[in-house]
Order: C-alpha cells, then sequence, then structure tokens
C-alpha cells in the first residue's frame, strides 16, 4: 500500500497502478487498483492538476 501511495503522489499513471476510466454510473470517475482486492475511485480535475480521491474500498463496495 506505501509503494501504490508513492507511485500515485508521484505518477498517478505509473503502471502498477493499473489507471483506467471506469464506465456506466461512475463513468466520470477513474479508478487505480491498490490490490487484488482494494480500488481507489478518483475524480481528475486538470485545471488545477488536482486529484480527487473519492472512494476507496473492495471492488464490490466501488462497483
Amino acid at each position: 500500500m506505501k509503494k501504490h501511495c508513492f507511485f500515485f503522489e508521484k505518477n498517478p499513471y505509473h503502471p502498477s497502478l493499473k489507471l483506467h476510466k471506469l464506465e456506466g454510473r461512475l463513468s466520470s470517475l477513474y479508478s487505480v487498483s491498490i490490490n487484488i482486492l482494494y480500488r481507489i475511485t478518483i475524480d481528475f480535475i486538470f485545471k488545477k492538476d488536482d486529484i480527487i480521491i473519492i472512494n476507496v474500498g473492495t471492488n464490490d463496495e466501488i462497483y
């Protein structure tokens, strides 16, 4: 988890995070993998170069 937080802070596009755009009712958000069980849903605000964490939870809790 610590490694993923470091990558996320330095480079949210790091391949190990598996950043991807969501579909369906969450299509305005992106997801980052913490491990096989946990995900973080995020929203990028590109104007300010900010990343807003929306939710952290298991696959079932988020989707």
